[in-house]
């Protein structure tokens, strides 16, 4: 059996001054930039952060177990510094030890970018204002059924987060689904600079980060960086949803084949006959090439057919039989990114505490709807919308109104979706307002009974999760 090809220190120095043959030769298994959550083996990367700088830690890390570290300025340390700008090259003859760069992020994105072209497999690239992450995993939760398939954990879609990600690159690795995240035009071109992607998955184009980018077309441009990074067809393959016309008219921004999905017959793959069942899933028909197929997947809301349809339109460009992803949806071993859980009174909280986009706060108003109970709306502030921002909480307010029998509001934000919910009709002693969210943890406690159930949505730095924790039954 062919040994499995690993990164290596060897590998590490290749991609950071050419062909080198060190004294010695060890695996490194993956990287961090956390020295708390170093792992033997692991390569450390020190960055200056907002309250404290790794260069601080790169000891810690290294006593840790990390086999090597990257840093960019002089420490004062007490395992050896290698300075790659000096020739020629010393190395010491045993680990732990640092390389000194130029520039520690520009390093672990070489030695990324050059770790992956070492090996011949298919990348997935995911991106959007809404849905990233669940079209991720779902995509990963498919093609891992019938090919060794790696994906980036967690959140990490970012210029640091995706190059930690193809660290873990191997040569068993048949394809590689990756998340990439979005602030400013030329971040995507970045992280395809990195990854090279053949397969791109565009999800939406919202109001998400406007504060950051400006506008929603300077968001639709950035986010087409990834179409336009695509090789030409037949290798390049542009997943596009067909329903937002900002992401339609990306076809004329790639090379690469262009697959449409969505709602509408006029799309390659789209579905109809949606039906909600609740916490319990959703349920569609599915129609390609004059073929039709019901499908069942545990992910919670009406809007999830979209992941869906991202995640089903690629597995048929793998060549994965619709009995396979009949299976894989069926029996997925993961939850999308909302889960509920009970209170000590006995009412359901839908957690969609993580974050928050007006599109996405409406999907989940819409998937309360679908619930019995009387319904609370719990709503934090949405940051980063810019300009968008009045118009995104008067969105949500309007359809608070026509969903929730009681409002929570949380933040100075929200009092726009207090006023656009008044406007509508939405009776103002059945609203409650606080500055911040641990303010309406006594009022949730006294009033949440058995057979309420709560929504909980706001924007992460709400902390709308110690809500959560405050009312989660003790198990």
């Amino acid at each position: 059996m062919m040994a499995v090809r690993t990164l290596t220190l060897r590998d590490v120095l290749t991609a950071l001054v050419g062909e080198t043959e060190p004294p010695f030769n060890f695996n490194i298994d993956g990287g961090s930039i956390d020295s708390r959550n170093v792992k033997p083996n692991d390569l450390f990367i020190a960055l200056p952060g907002e309250n404290t700088d790794g260069h601080l830690y790169v000891d810690d890390a290294l006593r840790k177990g990390a086999s090597l570290a990257l840093i960019d300025h002089e420490i004062i340390s007490e395992f050896p510094i290698v300075d790659l700008s000096k020739t020629p090259l010393v190395l010491p003859e045993n680990k732990p030890f640092s390389l000194l760069t130029a520039n520690s992020l520009e390093a672990l994105q070489r030695i990324a970018t050059w770790w992956r072209e070492q090996f011949n497999l298919k990348v997935v690239g995911i991106t959007g204002s809404v849905g990233k992450s669940s079209t991720k995993d779902l995509v990963w939760s498919i093609l891992s059924r019938r090919l060794v398939t790696l994906h980036s954990e967690g959140n990490q879609n970012n210029e640091i987060g995706l190059p930690l990600t193809l660290l873990k690159l191997n040569s068993r690795h048949e394809v590689a689904v990756l998340e990439m995240g979005f602030y400013v035009p030329g971040e995507i071109k970045l992280l395809c600079d990195i990854a090279h992607p053949q397969i791109g998955i565009i999800t939406n184009v919202g109001t998400v980060h406007a504060e950051r980018a400006g506008s929603i077309e300077v968001i639709a441009k950035g986010k087409a960086e990834l179409v336009e990074a695509l090789p030409p067809a037949p290798t390049g393959f542009a997943i596009l949803n067909y329903d937002d016309t900002r992401v339609r008219e990306m076809a004329s921004k790639t090379k690469a084949e262009v697959f449409y999905y969505g709602l509408s017959p006029e799309a390659d793959l789209w579905a109809d006959e949606i039906e909600s069942m609740g916490l319990e899933g959703v349920r569609c028909r599915m129609h390609y090439r004059g073929e039709s197929n019901y499908l069942t997947a545990p992910l919670i809301g009406r809007h999830s057919v979209y992941t869906m349809l991202r995640a089903v339109a690629t597995a048929l460009k793998f060549g994965i039989s619709w009995d396979w992803i009949f299976f894989a949806l069926k029996d997925m071993p993961i939850q999308v990114r909302i889960v509920t859980v009970n209170t000590k009174s006995g009412a359901r909280l839908i957690d969609d505490s993580y974050n928050a986009s007006p599109d996405s706060t409406v999907a989940a108003l819409n998937l309360l709807r679908d619930l019995g109970g009387r319904k609370v709306a719990v709503l934090g502030d949405m940051l980063e919308l810019g300009q968008y921002e009045d118009e995104g909480h008067q969105k949500v307010g309007w359809r608070a109104a026509e969903v929730a029998d009681e409002l929570v509001l949380i933040g100075e934000r929200s009092t726009i979706t207090r006023q656009a919910a008044i406007s509508s009709g939405f009776k103002p002693e059945k609203i409650h307002w606080y500055a911040q969210a641990a303010e309406a943890i006594p009022y949730l406690m006294d009033t949440l009974q058995s057979g309420d159930i709560a929504l909980i949505k706001g924007s992460h730095c709400m902390h709308l999760e110690t809500i959560v924790a405050a009312l989660e039954e003790n198990q």
